[in-house]
């Protein structure tokens, strides 16, 4: 079974070219990948997502 890798927010943020709060405005609009949070209140998003994601934009586009 493989690992899951799991994504700290800013290398997302760095990753897709976009600031936090224009992630989270999206994010407030139901758009953007899902969000883990760990335990200790941390963010994470997990790399199967947020490929599938960028995927489903793409198509869009």
């Amino acid at each position: 079974m493989a690992k899951r890798e799991l994504l700290k927010l800013s290398a997302v943020l760095e990753e897709i070219n976009m600031s936090r709060a224009a992630f989270y405005r999206m994010r407030a609009r139901g758009q953007g990948p899902r969000l883990i949070k760990l335990p200790n209140a941390q963010l994470r998003v997990d790399r199967a997502d947020l490929d599938s994601w960028l995927a489903a934009c793409q198509i869009a586009a």
